[in-house]
């Protein structure tokens, strides 16, 4: 039996880069996962590849109503819900802070921060029916340890850690776990907007510089660790923020 065997998860913007890593670890893992992306071509080929144990939405996590339909397609798919994976982000550029406008500014935190409220309740419902889930947010060190020219992404990603630990007091006599992993700045397609300049190896060599283990995240590693919060091997562990970062907010 996989780690996992049994459990119903959803993983936001599980079309590409973390999400899909945390998507493919599930289910070989034995869960069921609804790989939900805004981008649902996307959503759609990595379900594909994952076969019977997933099935691809598409949903705006900014979106109430769309959050709400992506919670009953997984109770109608898979029969309940066990983890909600809040996953799904996006950055400005890396720039000075006056030259972000007001809807960029108003997009990331609808993305980042107000996604995790309209994920709660949608899911809130079933897992107290249930008596009990688990929520993991996918926060950032960039909420930790703050990088120049990211203000707004740094200040969204600050919230999505202490919403984290809020919630985890607030729902625990739910029996509802939430955690979040903050992830160094990987392989994805937010990179270059995270560096602010062409992704070149020169470039590249600059941030790592910045990691202690001398490397960025990747996929597997931000799956192994949502995979261990996410089994009952966690069942002590609440309102904890796990760096996954190589040393890098040390």
């Amino acid at each position: 039996m996989g780690r996992l065997e049994g459990k119903v998860a959803i993983v936001t913007g599980g079309g590409s880069g973390f999400g899909a890593g945390i998507s493919e670890r599930y289910v070989a893992e034995g869960a069921k996962v609804i790989v939900a992306d805004i981008r649902g071509d996307a959503a759609e080929a990595v379900a594909s590849r994952l076969g019977a144990n997933a099935r691809a939405v598409t949903c705006d996590v900014s979106k109430g109503d769309q959050v709400k339909a992506m919670v009953d397609a997984a109770v109608d798919a898979f029969g309940g819900l066990d983890i909600v994976i809040n996953n799904a982000g996006i950055t400005h550029r890396n720039q000075p802070l006056m030259d972000v406008g007001e809807e960029e500014f108003d997009r990331i935190f609808a993305v980042n921060v107000k996604a995790i409220y309209h994920a709660v309740h949608a899911a809130l419902p079933v897992f107290r029916k249930a008596g009990g889930g688990v929520i993991l947010n996918v926060g950032s060190t960039a909420g930790i340890r703050p990088r120049p020219g990211l203000t707004w992404y740094n200040a969204s990603k600050g919230a999505a850690n202490l919403l984290s630990k809020s919630l985890a007091v607030e729902l625990a006599p739910d029996k509802v776990r939430v955690n979040c992993i903050a992830p160094v700045m990987g392989e994805t397609a937010l990179l270059e907007n995270f560096m602010g300049v062409p992704d070149t190896p020169e470039n590249r060599a600059k941030f790592i510089a910045t990691i202690p283990l001398g490397r960025m995240a990747t996929a597997a590693d931000i799956a192994t660790a949502a995979v261990f919060l996410g089994s009952d091997e966690a069942a002590f562990l609440t309102g904890v923020i796990l760096p996954v970062d190589g040393g890098r907010t040390i």
